[in-house]
């Protein structure tokens, strides 16, 4: 049918014409259209860095564009910020939530619109039963009487949608919105997404994830190193045609691992038990070993202590009992920097809390570890021109974008962040690299040219300890499974044998059976 037959007779409610951005000399977006049709679903994608949030910024007030024109309905708008977004009907669900975790899920949704009395008293009541309606009307199910801080990602994310839509949003913009999610809950939002078209909502969703779009999108817009490249009807094209329109190669799916025999064991940890910020068990006396030249992966669904694991293992977290060993060394309850100078690499879950410093630039972050070294110090000054040349380094090798590094590590997209903290990590030469959820936010090249460099190590004959909610980067990168739940290691499976049903079960607490 083609993208002009299929959209000859809908409606559309959003047009952005000739929108350039401008960054100094960096061009982030070249003369971009993009047309949105009421109840539809359309799809922005491209590679980290390509220019899908600084456009969709643009649209809801967040940045200027240095050029183009924006028509909502027909009317031209000059969007300057976003209250004036909102008034038109857009709603944004950022990447990282723009939550109050102190406050309830209700304060959070009704905060800057507040139902007043005639007392001019703030009416809890009528928000309750507000947000009460607003939820069950789009099946958004969620307890208003909760603070932020003791509901589950996918609850808050559920929030996020909320607060848009109460304050009239019939435009909705979800930036990487199963980044954080489950399996489970990816299915969850999917149905939600539908169930908002079929309102007569329209959604613009950001997303690398080629398998998502497919099951979501009408319409998928994608661009290239801020150009527009093609924009298609979903159900008419294939997921490897996308992913090389995207990155304009052949992108290969299939994870390319010979069969290796793993060395000695190389880390280790016995009955370890830790407990959460609530004093609660979340850890319960596990047992783990990962060998030299293997990857490891970890399996389960989140919330069955994988975070206090992490934590545990990197110095961030008290260990109750039990102990941790690296080559025969007891790290149990060291600092993260006696851990990290027995040869332990860590790629964080949250790579902006845990992996960077968002003020400092590309640079000073590629060397947070080794920053006192030779040849980065000297008498305890830094030497920032060995700096800027290593960094230079790291940002060719792993197609870092911008190519800057006096860029500040904020600015950059999610995935470019994502991949600073690969190169630093890989390239620190561990014996033991942890790698949480490594590929979160990262277009199908840059997940690709990671799992590479984990199989690298692998066949360097490092460890790699891998933990992903992605089951099938589990299955394919990994050469044993061990799956967690309720704090517990239920099984170990070589991956060869691995099969999804069985290892769902065993994810759900059946066991290895």
């Amino acid at each position: 049918m083609g993208y002009k037959n299929a959209t000859r007779s809908l409606t559309k409610v959003i047009e952005m014409k000739n929108i350039t951005k401008k960054f100094g000399d960096f061009v982030a977006l070249d003369s971009v259209n993009l047309d949105i049709f009421k109840g539809k679903v359309h799809a922005l994608l491209g590679e980290n860095g390509a220019g899908k949030s600084t456009l969709m910024n643009i649209l809801y007030g967040l940045y200027y564009s240095t050029s183009g024109e924006i028509f909502i309905n027909g009317e031209k708008v000059n969007i300057t910020n976003p209250n004036i977004a909102i008034e038109h009907g857009i709603g944004m669900v950022h990447q990282h939530f723009m939550l109050i975790k102190p406050f309830t899920v209700a304060q959070n949704i009704i905060l800057g619109r507040e139902p007043i009395s005639k007392m001019s008293v703030l009416n809890m009541k009528k928000a309750l039963k507000d947000v009460k309606e607003i939820s069950e009307r789009y099946g958004l199910y969620v307890d208003p009487n909760a603070k932020i801080e003791d509901i589950s990602v996918s609850m808050q994310q559920r929030v996020e949608i909320l607060k848009a839509l109460y304050r009239g949003a019939e435009i909705l913009i979800l930036d990487e919105p199963t980044a954080v999610l489950t399996p489970q809950e990816i299915i969850e939002l999917i149905q939600i997404i539908k169930n908002l078209t079929k309102e007569g909502k329209s959604i613009i969703l950001i997303s690398h994830k080629l398998k998502e779009i497919k099951e979501a999108a009408d319409f998928c817009m994608i661009i290239r190193r801020g150009k527009h490249i093609d924009t298609v009807v979903v159900s008419e094209t294939t997921e490897e045609e996308l992913a090389s329109k995207m990155v304009g190669r052949e992108v290969s799916f299939v994870v390319d691992k010979k069969d290796k025999k793993a060395g000695d064991e190389i880390f280790s940890i016995k009955d370890l038990v830790v407990k959460d910020n609530r004093n609660i068990i979340t850890v319960d006396k596990l047992n783990l070993s990962v060998k030299k030249g293997e990857i490891l992966g970890l399996a389960g669904i989140d919330g069955n202590g994988q975070t206090e694991l992490l934590e545990a293992i990197t110095g961030l977290r008290k260990i109750e009992s039990g102990e941790i060993k690296i080559n025969g060394n007891d790290i149990t309850n060291k600092t993260p920097f006696q851990i990290i100078n027995n040869k332990i690499a860590h790629i964080p879950e949250d790579r902006q809390k845990r992996g960077l410093v968002l003020d400092f630039d590309i640079s000073e972050n590629t060397i947070l570890e080794n920053y006192y070294k030779k040849p980065f110090s000297k008498k305890g000054i830094l030497q920032y021109n060995n700096i800027n040349v290593y960094a230079n380094e790291l940002i060719d090798k792993f197609d870092i974008r911008p190519k800057k590094a006096s860029k500040m590590a904020r600015t950059l997209s999610g995935g470019n962040q994502q991949k600073v903290i690969v190169a630093r990590e890989i390239t620190n030469d561990p014996d033991l690299l942890i790698a949480a959820q490594p590929t979160r936010g990262l277009d199908v090249g840059a997940i690709e040219f990671v799992h590479k460099s984990l199989i690298e190590q692998r066949d360097n004959e490092k460890a790699v300890l891998l933990i992903s909610f992605e089951l099938d980067e589990v299955m394919n990168v990994s050469d044993r499974i061990a799956v967690i739940y309720e704090g517990k290691i239920v099984g170990i499976v070589d991956a060869k044998d691995a099969e999804v049903e069985k290892l769902g079960l065993m994810m759900a607490g059946g066991g290895n059976k």
